[in-house]
């Protein structure tokens, strides 16, 4: 979407487009303060569901690491307050991202063979929209009985 702003009183108008677009956001509820509380309400439902799966794996002593160091990922991971010391690494097949950090987190970026060497209890995909691509990819975790975790919008733990 692009926007051309200007003064109440410059001599533009205004297009048939705009309206649409108003009409769009109407339609959709944009313009009512009950959506946003209900989006609100949804984004501290993942947060709960996530970290009440997190604390649990932690209290069980179980590994948990991260698929992906993508930015809406590690967005979630801020937002939740999770760092380190509930995900042991997250691994990215891009090299420029691999001996790195999670910003805010300190979460380490490692190379994907990390996940055969420490064999983690479950893996955390952090690009969710790209989970059924990954978990098929990461298959394998499955013969040392790792599950894969989907955050959104519910915390998902799949075999």
């Amino acid at each position: 979407m692009r926007l051309l702003v200007c003064r109440t009183m410059a001599p533009y108008g205004t297009t048939p487009a705009l309206a649409a677009l108003r009409a769009a956001e109407a339609a959709a509820g944009l313009n009512q303060t009950e959506t946003y509380l209900a989006f609100t309400d949804r984004i501290r439902r993942t947060r709960r569901s996530l970290l009440r799966f997190l604390i649990q794996a932690q209290e069980e002593g179980s590994m948990v690491a991260g698929y992906g160091a993508p930015a809406k990922g590690n967005t979630l991971l801020n937002y939740c307050g999770v760092d380190a010391s509930f995900i042991a690494f997250t691994v990215d097949r891009s090299p420029h991202k691999q001996g790195t950090w999670l910003p805010g987190t300190r979460i380490p970026v490692l190379a994907p063979n990390a996940i055969d060497v420490a064999r983690p209890d479950y893996l955390l995909i952090l690009p969710w929209n790209l989970a059924d691509e990954i978990m098929e990819h990461m298959a394998h975790v499955r013969e040392w009985g790792c599950r894969f975790v989907i955050p959104i919008p519910e915390t998902r733990i799949l075999a």
